[in-house]
């Protein structure tokens, strides 16, 4: 639950700041009557994303095995793309976005286009809400409770603490924030990596195609079922969802995992100090 939590509270969050961003700057420009148009936008664009999650998890329920084993693969691997660019995206571009939004809020009420608004707050929103349905798929289809859970608590946190930063006047160095939550969703989107070559390997078993020692396992750790630490079990289940930990992988799972990892975390780690260097320099 906690990886689910994670994700929600993350993208949630991001939706939340760069909304109050808008409110705020039509509230200081004397515009604080356009405010229900975003509002407006905001409820559009997370019942399309609700819509969007519940068409995903319905359709699921109905397809072959074989079609739900590939659908459960591909789910996984477009999670991994898009959280690794949208982590890139926020470490590149994250000290940019207030300002950003403040021109293209200032642009659509010079033009006086309602329609502007209203587009703006849906996009913004439902953009991160697309990637949180991307992003949980893999956990919702299975573990339902337990995504709906993290998901509602996710949800809430990241609502309030956005409310206390511009409405409270709370101090957090949201830089270091979204760097160390970008490391946590590293490893997380390996787990994802591996979870989806899992899954992959499993389909191309039951379409009878070879893979070969690639599909043999790797490790097979002594951990019973009914053990706390089994990885569908409560605290191994903790440790699958962030770190992609499982009682026996296969060498394809070990090796797309590691790769990613070996890849991801080097760059997310100098992307921040380039930027850090930049920050301090100018």
């Amino acid at each position: 639950m906690f990886g689910q939590y994670l994700i929600t509270f993350r993208e949630v969050l991001e939706a939340a700041l760069i909304t109050a961003i808008i409110l705020s700057y039509l509230t200081r420009t004397g515009r604080h009557s356009l405010s229900r148009y975003i509002w407006y936008g905001v409820c559009l664009a997370t019942g399309a994303s609700l819509a969007l999650g519940t068409f995903i998890w319905l359709a699921y329920g109905i397809l072959p095995k074989t079609v739900q084993l590939l659908f459960e693969a591909t789910a996984a691997f477009v999670a991994v793309v898009v959280l690794s660019s949208m982590i890139y995206w926020m470490a590149v571009k994250g000290r940019y976005i207030k300002r950003e939004m403040e021109k293209r809020i200032e642009a659509v009420t010079t033009r006086g286009t309602v329609i502007g608004l209203v587009s703006i707050a849906f996009v913004v929103v439902f953009r991160e809400g697309m990637e949180t349905v991307l992003f949980l798929t893999p956990f919702l289809i299975n573990d339902t409770l337990a995504t709906i859970i993290g998901l509602a608590i996710g949800t809430l946190t990241a609502i309030l603490l956005s409310y206390g930063i511009f409405i409270g006047g709370m101090k957090i160095n949201l830089k270091k924030f979204f760097y160390l939550t970008s490391l946590l969703l590293i490893f997380l989107a390996g787990g994802l990596a591996g979870y989806g070559t899992h899954e992959l390997l499993e389909y191309y078993e039951e379409t009878g195609v070879e893979i070969g020692w690639l599909a043999k396992p790797a490790y097979t750790l002594n951990v019973p079922k009914e053990s706390l630490f089994h990885h569908k079990n409560v605290i191994g289940s903790i440790f699958a969802v962030m770190f992609g930990y499982t009682v026996t992988a296969e060498w394809a799972r070990v090796i797309i995992h590691l790769t990613y990892l070996a890849i991801a975390l080097p760059i997310v780690v100098w992307v921040y100090n380039k930027q850090e260097t930049k920050r301090v320099e100018s």
